[in-house]
Order: structure tokens, then C-alpha cells, then sequence
């Protein structure tokens, strides 16, 4: 990933209703959610989340897709995973092996930050 596109994951979440909706996104799994479960869930209106998700489709954090009547947004995995691998691809000092895995599961933010260096 170069740069200038890992800046622009970054702006994108620097926000905190797009960061909400993204989290919200990777857990509701490749099948996506509609716009409007979104906006349900997120607690905003469908305008200002139209802004929202076009800022994260902009990035290439998400994806959107037309099913019937419905555009269902979910996240762009692998987009993700280049994004957490920009921050660590220089971790400890090239030593990999001391970095652990990037996705921690269910383990305390402490220890997933222990585990990063």
C-alpha cells in the first residue's frame, strides 16, 4: 500500500461516525447491511450518512452493491489488512516474528498493543 492510500484510510477514520460505521461493517461480515440499517444503527440521519460512506468508499475501506431495491455497504477486507500491514510492515525493527499477529482476536487492547512491541 502506498502512502498517499494509507493517509487516506487513516482521514477516513479519524472521524468518529465513520469509524463507528466500519466497525460496524467488519462485524456484520462480507453479506454487508443495507444503508438504512446503517443510519438505524449508527444513530444518524440517511444524508449525513450518505457522507459518511462516501468517504469510506472513497478510501477503500468499504464497498457498496445493489441488491433489489437495497445498496448494501460491507467492508473491504483485504483493504483493511493492507492498512494494518502499512503500520506494521516495519514493526520491531524488521523482526516480524515479534510483532505476533495484527488481529489479536478477543485479547485486551493491552495486550494486543504488548503484543504489536
Amino acid at each position: 500500500m502506498k502512502q498517499s492510500q494509507a493517509l487516506l484510510g487513516f482521514a477516513a477514520l479519524s472521524q468518529d461516525t465513520r469509524l463507528e460505521i466500519l466497525r460496524l461493517l467488519v462485524r456484520a461480515g462480507p453479506e454487508g447491511l443495507a444503508a438504512g440499517v446503517v443510519a438505524e444503527e449508527v444513530g444518524t440521519s440517511p444524508s449525513n450518512l450518505s457522507f459518511h460512506l462516501k468517504e469510506l468508499e472513497r478510501a477503500g475501506l468499504i464497498s457498496a452493491r445493489r441488491e433489489a431495491r437495497s445498496i448494501l455497504y460491507s467492508a473491504d477486507y483485504a483493504s483493511l489488512r493492507e492498512l494494518v500491514q502499512f503500520l506494521t510492515e516495519d514493526c520491531c525493527a524488521g523482526r516480524r516474528e515479534v510483532c505476533g499477529p495484527t488481529a489479536a482476536g478477543k485479547a485486551s487492547r493491552k495486550s494486543r498493543t504488548a503484543a504489536m512491541c
